[in-house]
């Protein structure tokens, strides 16, 4: 999978101000929700609670994972956010989360969520990567730093 392909501006927000876990996953489901109808904001964030009561999805090195399952979605969808301060989110290394990149994907979809989840992963293992996300002043260059 073409992490390309899951990323696209209406769907990413840079120096989000925000000071906690539950506050940012409300954010991300409002972008998630915002530019498409089919998605209901609510259902987005009980999926995303749900995946962290099973344990946090903070990677390390100040970046999480948030996923969810959706029904009566069609395809991936990523969303991605940066934080401004970092942010608890009990992530595996105790550090604080300024980089989320939070994947949606259809209800049914088991493999392929696990491809993309890896996908991602070692994308935003890039050291290079990581520090341009974090020089972004905007959206757009969040997506550049991400091709």
């Amino acid at each position: 999978m073409d992490i390309q392909a899951l990323v696209s501006l209406d769907r990413t927000e840079c120096a989000v101000q925000c000071n906690s876990k539950k506050r940012i996953l409300e954010i991300i489901s409002q972008i998630a929700a915002k530019n498409n109808p089919t998605i209901d904001e609510a259902v987005v964030l009980s999926s995303l609670l749900s995946r962290e009561r099973m344990g946090s999805t903070g990677i390390g090195n100040g970046i999480a994972l948030p996923h969810g399952r959706l029904p009566g979605l069609e395809r991936v969808l990523a969303i991605v956010v940066t934080s401004t301060p970092p942010i608890d989110f009990d992530a595996l290394d105790d550090k604080p989360v300024d980089i989320f990149f939070a994947l949606l994907v259809p209800e049914e979809q088991t493999e392929g969520h696990l491809q993309t989840l890896a996908t991602v992963a070692s994308k935003l293992s890039d050291k290079d990567t990581i520090k341009a996300i974090r020089k972004a002043n905007s959206s757009d260059d969040i997506i550049t730093a991400l091709k």
